[in-house]
C-alpha cells in the first residue's frame, strides 16, 4: 500500500474530508531524543535494587507512560497493590538520578531536520512527553532552537491520564488550538500510538528501538517508517500527499 493509499484508509477510516496538519504533536524520548536506552538502563538499576523483577525491552514497550503507571505496574505484578505516593515520589527520583548519571544522549539522528521542516512548512510543534523529567526537557531549545515553546509543550505534569489514555494528545491540540483533522503526531512506541489515535488524529509511527514495526502497526499508526532518519527524508512528500489526498 502506497502512501496516498494510507492516507485515504485514515481518512475512510475517521470519516475525514482530508488532513491539513497545522499543529505537529510530537513525542521527546526515542523520537527527537536517542535516550530510551538510558532510560531503560536507569528503571532496571532501580528495580533491580527494589526487587521488582523486570525486562529491559519491557521500559521500551512502556515508553509514554508516566512514570508513576510505570512504578504502578511494577508493583501490581510483584506486590499486588500500587505503589504509594511517597513511594513513587522516591523511586522515579532515584530513577531520575541514574538516567541523569549515564552518558548524554544526543538528538535521534533525523530528528533537527524533521523538525526544521515542520517549522519551514508553518507547522505548530507541540511537545508531547509523558516524561517530567527535567534533564532532556531544558534541553530542547538548545538542541532544537525555536522549535518549542513553554506553552506548547505536554509533559506528565500537564495530565491526569498518561499515555496510552488520549488525554496527552487531547490536551496538546487544545494548546494549539486544532481539531484531529488538522493535526499529525510523531510517535515511536506502540503506547504513544494508542493515545494519538485514541485522540483521532493522523499518527505516523516510527521505529527507533528493539519495537517491531507490525507492533506499532498493530497500535493503529496510519503509516510506520524504520528509522527517524527515513521519516525526515520522507516529511515534505508526506505532508504534500497530505494536502492533496482528499475524499469526496
Amino acid at each position: 500500500m502506497d502512501e496516498r493509499q494510507q492516507i485515504e484508509q485514515f481518512l475512510r477510516r475517521r470519516h475525514f474530508h482530508q488532513v491539513l496538519p497545522i499543529a505537529a504533536l510530537i513525542d521527546m524520548d526515542g523520537t527527537l531524543y536517542d535516550s530510551m536506552g538510558n532510560h531503560a538502563d536507569a528503571w532496571m538499576k532501580m528495580a533491580e535494587e527494589e526487587h521488582l523483577p523486570a525486562r529491559r525491552e519491557e521500559f521500551f514497550i512502556w515508553e509514554g507512560q508516566t512514570g508513576a503507571m510505570t512504578i504502578n505496574t511494577l508493583f501490581r505484578r510483584t506486590h499486588g497493590r500500587d505503589a504509594t505516593e511517597e513511594e513513587i515520589r522516591e523511586l522515579y527520583h532515584r530513577k531520575t538520578i541514574y538516567f541523569q548519571q549515564l552518558p548524554p544522549v544526543s538528538p535521534m539522528d533525523g530528528a533537527q531536520d524533521m523538525v526544521a521542516t515542520f517549522i519551514k512548512s508553518g507547522v505548530r510543534r507541540v511537545l508531547v512527553t509523558g516524561s517530567g523529567q527535567s534533564s532532556l526537557i531544558n534541553r530542547i531549545e538548545a538542541d532544537f532552537p525555536g522549535a518549542f515553546t513553554p506553552e506548547l509543550m505536554v509533559t506528565s505534569r500537564d495530565v491526569e491520564h498518561g499515555k496510552p489514555h488520549p488525554e496527552p494528545f487531547i490536551r496538546a491540540m487544545q494548546k494549539a488550538g486544532v481539531r484531529p483533522s488538522q493535526a499529525i503526531a510523531i510517535e515511536n512506541a506502540p503506547l504513544g500510538v494508542k493515545s494519538a489515535v485514541a485522540a483521532g488524529v493522523f499518527t505516523v509511527g516510527v521505529v527507533t528501538g528493539p519495537i517491531p514495526v507490525s507492533d506499532m502497526e498493530d497500535a493503529g499508526a496510519a503509516i510506520v517508517y524504520r528509522s527517524m532518519r527515513e521519516f525526515a527524508d520522507a516529511l515534505p512528500q508526506l505532508l504534500l500527499n497530505l494536502l492533496t489526498t482528499a475524499m469526496p
